[in-house]
């Protein structure tokens, strides 16, 4: 009966032999291929990043940080009676004249828009040694309370709050911001990503690069990847001196009237990335997934329809 003793044991070993490769296999993909994941989050997409020129309309101003700085920034006044104060956030790499193609529309439905340009940006200063990147990081969330503190101090101030218009890392970055800013009432996205719920779903092309290994592949959950994904973006904070941000338990907390836009053909921030990401964000929301639209090209896409959703959003949220 000795044979059927040891095939007892053999099976109830079983699990622990899993579990002892499983251990194997994750310490070895973490030593050999976080490299990998970190080169990835470090690069730059090719990005059609659109600039304004100075507007005649504007107020052209200047404001501090709390870290020293000063940021440039620009004020446009509604053509009529006043509805209410947006602020709008920049796209990585663009400038603070931007906003007017985005929000003509808005100053004349009776619209304050208020634009700046984060540190390393356009004329606003820079920080020494700080190389500005497309994943929003805590000096974002610093300059956009600067400038929420700046529109707080203007002698017209809106004491009711303002309405965040957020292109891509603005966006991130504002919804960031506005968790513990109330003074934010309300949101509109377009092309807003997140680190993790982007990057998971490229690890696992990546990994398919490196590794043709179909069983390796099959066994990596998505629990394992995140942590991947953790562990890289901690290394790559800790050697820039940063601290990227978390955008997911933000959009839990944030709890106010939130208008999510995205391109639909988006080739960079892939529509299934943004239902991800919506799923996660708290009620009430809404999201458009824009017809025939890449990243943050829905304006030029169904322009009219655009503009009418975003006013009639402010109108219905922030007016």
């Amino acid at each position: 009966m000795w044979w059927i003793v040891a095939g007892i044991a053999i099976l109830l070993s079983l699990p622990l032999m899993v579990l002892f490769l499983l251990v194997i296999l994750f310490n070895y993909l973490r030593v050999n291929y976080i490299q990998y994941i970190e080169r990835g989050f470090q690069e730059i997409p090719y990005f059609n990043i659109p600039r304004g020129q100075p507007h005649p309309d504007a107020e052209d101003v200047r404001f501090p940080t709390a870290d020293g700085l000063t940021l440039a920034g620009c004020y446009f006044k509604s053509t009529g009676p006043r509805k209410g104060v947006v602020i709008f956030g920049l796209e990585y790499g663009s400038n603070r004249w931007s906003c007017h193609a985005y929000c003509e529309h808005l100053i004349a439905a009776g619209y304050d828009v208020f634009a700046y340009e984060p540190r390393n940006h356009g004329d606003s200063a820079s920080e020494p040694g700080l190389e500005p990147m497309h994943w929003s990081m805590d000096r974002d969330v610093t300059d956009a309370r600067a400038a929420l503190a700046y529109l707080k101090s203007r002698p017209d101030a809106d004491p009711r709050g303002v309405g965040l218009f957020g292109i891509s890392k603005g966006a991130g970055a504002g919804v960031l911001t506005a968790v513990r800013e109330p003074y934010v009432r309300c949101a509109v996205t377009d092309g807003m990503f997140a680190a993790r719920t982007t990057l998971v779903p490229y690890m696992r092309h990546w990994i398919t690069i490196y590794n043709k290994s179909y069983i390796i592949q099959g066994l990596l959950p998505f629990w394992y990847l995140g942590y991947l994904a953790d562990l890289a973006i901690a290394r790559v904070s800790l050697r820039r001196s940063v601290q990227f941000l978390y955008l997911e338990p933000a959009l839990k907390r944030f709890g106010r009237p939130l208008l999510m836009m995205h391109g639909q053909h988006d080739k960079y921030i892939r529509p299934d990335m943004a239902q991800r990401l919506f799923e996660v964000a708290s009620a009430p929301k809404e999201l458009w997934l824009i017809p025939g639209a890449n990243h943050n090209q829905g304006l030029h896409i169904v322009g009219d329809e655009y503009r009418r959703r975003v006013r009639e959003f402010f109108d219905k949220n922030l007016a």
